[in-house]
């Protein structure tokens, strides 16, 4: 079956190119010219993978990023922007984008780092199992396991590393971490964070003091590096 695509483009001409293109690679695509219309088929139609821009009319394309990876985690998002600023490109990633093109673009590339961003996908659901170290998660049953053998931990425990193993590379901030951990309506602390965090290092680094997977970013927050 045809891997869906969802592309958020108000622009005509590109939108076209894209269409044209990869209909022939053999996606199954579903348009939307605004922020607010990208928005409503995300949650309708339930894409495999969303190409978002972000100028748009109605609803930026950062505001429906963050909308998004509030329900949603799984989706691949790849932003396509005129912005090419390294400012722009580290707040998408930090939400939750999965990669950063710039306008104008080579279709192959975009083709290619689509393919990359749906193998990735496709990959963690059919394992069903994340893993750092010594420590793996068993996502379906839950399971946080240290050589194999289960490990207590919470639920917030499990959450927090299940999002860090799935956005290697990305600095998150503690306030974006406890949105998209905890959910919007949580009313927590940074030192929230910071104790979790601090509890997850002693699960899985060699050195809790000197953590190589965790890394604290001065003045943002967490990084977790595969």
């Amino acid at each position: 079956m045809a891997e869906t695509i969802l592309l958020v483009e108000d622009d005509p001409s590109i939108l076209r190119g894209l269409q044209m293109n990869l209909g022939l690679e053999g996606f199954r695509l579903v348009a939307a010219h605004d922020g607010e219309e990208g928005l409503k088929l995300a949650r309708t139609h339930k894409p495999d993978l969303i190409v978002l821009d972000l100028m748009l009319p109605k609803m930026s394309g950062m505001d429906v990023l963050r909308a998004i990876r509030a329900e949603d985690h799984d989706t691949s998002i790849v932003i396509l922007s005129s912005k090419d600023q390294e400012g722009e490109k580290v707040l998408a990633l930090s939400l939750g984008a999965d990669d950063y093109m710039t306008k104008p673009f080579g279709v192959a590339e975009l083709v290619a780092r689509i393919r990359a961003s749906l193998r990735r996908r496709r990959r963690n659901v059919r394992s069903g199992e994340l893993s750092v170290g010594r420590v793996s998660l068993d996502v379906e049953g839950r399971r946080m396991l240290q050589d194999g053998r289960e490990v207590e931990s919470t639920a917030r425990e499990f959450d927090l590393l299940k999002f860090f193993l799935s956005h290697p590379g990305v600095a998150f901030s503690r306030e974006q971490l406890m949105q998209q951990v905890w959910g919007p309506d949580h009313f927590g602390t940074a030192r929230t964070i910071d104790n979790f965090v601090a509890r997850l290092r002693q699960k899985i680094e060699e050195d809790s003091e000197d953590p190589k997977y965790i890394e604290t970013v001065r003045g943002i927050g967490y990084r977790f590096n595969p």
